[in-house]
């Protein structure tokens, strides 16, 4: 098996192993860290059509993790994908309508970030041992909503790690938030900023890049990570549940082996999508990738024009892990489209920290053909989390709303009938007063855990253990913090 390296977006001249790289989560330069090439998948359609989720998960990341032994990485898949998920195929895919919906909702958190970060701490851990690594591992993690949660029930107290996530105070649904301020652990701290995700993320992208922090850090023994996607640990589990969709249509004789599908994918961060766009590079018979955006429609504007710019109103709407107007995981895109240059990209980075702005040149543009964009606004949200309930009996929560109505908008102007797969990224259990006040505006008054009981009578969806566990749950993470201070809480939080 061919053996790949990563190097940074910003740097070529760097060229770590998979477990380097994941344990130092960003590139010191700024940069993301990119594989050398992105490998073919060396068995077929037919064969991976008669493999579960787990077999396709190593046939996947073997490929990607080449200094992980077979041994190491089969280890670190089943640990991850056990009991946690509440069904054996860990991804049901689920025909509604005109489209599949690939619910990645079904691990302990509900949400599509459990499919990775139920992973990354086996692999970061087999990642410290490999590389002879004694100082204590910092998990800094901003969320837009999912990662925060998902992260710290990964990471709660496993040994030699410590996990810090900071969240919008005001920028997350009421039951994500209880989520995360009521999470156990003596290794975990939660706080919220007076501010929002992008203040958060650039924050701790900051941290990440002061050097006499990282010596001070390293002077008491910790050093950090990152459990975002930003993280090539996180991005690489992603790719897998793609290939796994497309094996499950042709083992049901959906499609043909070499038939091609699309993908529909809500994105703010652009790491779910990035990584159906790395399944199609590896040989998976993907013809279109459409990316679906919430009102902050920066990622739909870049498409469409080619100029990315986050000098806009930021807008809080009820699918809060898109509202995000810094896409960090574009720029490992835009280094692909820039012919894997890493000067070329660190000049539009520049660009867009200098003055939010970059635009590209044509012949970049033509690079990102496999992709389109379209986004839907709060009254699509609404009108179809009502319409796929009346007319399928089927509930979804606002992320994976505006991904099938983005979808609808994508047939209506192409008239593509390819078959579809729609990335259902959260449980509607997250969002209760979104959807119920979708579906009916009576519920618009009730309680927050009364519409979690109305949702299961409408439904008659179990209620997850996960929305159970939080009902009595105390507050166990009370803090709040203006951005500025973000530093020092950490420090305190370690004992610095």
């Amino acid at each position: 098996m061919k053996t790949i390296t990563y190097k940074s977006t910003r740097d070529d001249s760097l060229a770590l192993t998979a477990s380097q790289a994941i344990l130092q989560g960003l590139s010191r330069d700024g940069g993301l860290f990119v594989p050398s090439e992105i490998p073919a998948l060396d068995v077929s359609l037919r064969e991976l059509a008669g493999m579960d989720y787990r077999q396709i998960a190593y046939e996947v990341m073997k490929l990607f993790l080449t200094d992980f032994t077979e041994e190491e990485l089969k280890t670190c898949i089943e640990r991850a994908y056990d009991s946690k998920f509440d069904t054996p195929e860990i991804a049901p895919l689920v025909h509604k309508g005109d489209a599949w919906y690939l619910e990645l909702f079904h691990g302990p958190t509900i949400a599509f970030k459990d499919m990775a970060l139920s992973i990354l701490p086996h692999l970061m851990i087999t990642s410290a041992r490999k590389n002879g690594n004694h100082n204590e591992i910092v998990i800094l993690t901003a969320t837009s909503g999912d990662t925060g949660k998902a992260a710290l029930a990964g990471f709660a107290d496993v040994e030699g790690t410590r996990i810090v996530v900071f969240y919008p105070k005001d920028g997350v649904s009421p039951i994500q938030k209880r989520q995360m301020i009521t999470q156990r652990g003596a290794n975990t701290l939660v706080v919220g900023i007076h501010g929002n995700f992008d203040d958060a993320q650039t924050a701790v992208k900051n941290m990440f890049h002061d050097r006499e922090l990282e010596q001070e850090l390293a002077a008491a023994g910790f050093q950090f990570s990152s459990a975002n996607s930003i993280n090539i640990g996180r991005l690489v589990p992603q790719i897998a549940y793609y290939v796994w969709s497309y094996a499950v249509l042709l083992a049901q004789g959906e499609i043909r082996e070499g038939d091609p599908i699309n993908v529909v994918v809500p994105t703010g961060n652009f790491g779910n999508i990035l990584a159906a766009y790395y399944a199609k590079r590896m040989g998976l018979p993907v013809a279109k990738l459409i990316c679906a955006s919430n009102e902050n429609k920066v990622l739909f504007d870049f498409f469409r024009t080619g100029t990315y710019d986050r000098n806009r109103e930021f807008i809080l709407t009820s699918s809060p892990s898109m509202d995000i107007l810094i896409s960090s995981n574009l720029e490992r895109l835009i280094w692909t489209a820039a012919g894997e240059n890493a000067e070329q990209n660190k000049k539009f980075m520049k660009d867009l920290a200098e003055t939010g702005v970059y635009t590209l040149p044509e012949e970049m543009r033509a690079e990102l053909k496999d992709f389109c964009g379209y986004f839907a606004d709060e009254f699509d949200t609404a009108d179809i989390i009502r319409e796929l309930y009346f007319d399928e009996q089927y509930v979804i929560d606002p992320h994976t709303a505006v991904a099938a109505h983005v979808y609808q908008q994508y047939r209506e102007e192409t008239g593509d009938e390819t078959p579809t797969v729609i990335a259902s990224t959260a449980s509607p259990y997250k969002f209760t007063r979104s959807v119920m006040s979708a579906i009916d505006p009576k519920y618009m008054e009730d309680e927050d855990f009364t519409l979690v009981d109305e949702m299961y009578d409408l439904s008659r969806v179990p209620v997850p253990q996960a929305i159970e566990d939080i009902r009595s749950a105390p507050v166990l993470h009370p803090l709040t913090c203006e951005r500025e201070e973000m530093q020092q809480m950490v420090k305190r939080f370690l004992g610095m």
